[in-house]
């Protein structure tokens, strides 16, 4: 199983846990714990991290309940995946929520 499907088959499990930055991050744009759940459920890799100085992480792009994209940053430990991140994709840096601008903003 691909890194990203171990993390949507924890995040269905219920076996994740949120990083504080996450919590402040994902508090700033009004998202919640099901936003999250939601987004990677459906969601799609769009980066991946293995030699992350952290541990291995990977971003994750999926919609959430109203619709709005979201992009999760995760990584994982033995027993759980954790959210490191979230964040809405900003048009100056994204030219889609799948497909980074090449100038970057």
């Amino acid at each position: 199983m691909s890194f990203s499907g171990k993390i949507k088959e924890k995040v269905k499990e219920g076996k994740y846990f949120m990083s504080q930055h996450a919590i402040i991050e994902s508090a700033k744009d009004m998202v919640d714990d099901e936003d999250i759940e939601e987004a990677i459920s459906n969601g799609q890799l769009l980066e991946d991290y293995p030699d992350d100085r952290r541990g291995h992480s990977c971003l994750i792009c999926g919609k959430m309940r109203d619709g709005r994209y979201l992009h999760v940053v995760v990584g994982m430990t033995e027993e759980n995946a954790v959210m490191i991140t979230t964040y809405l994709p900003s048009p100056n840096k994204w030219e889609t929520p799948f497909k980074r601008r090449k100038n970057n903003g």
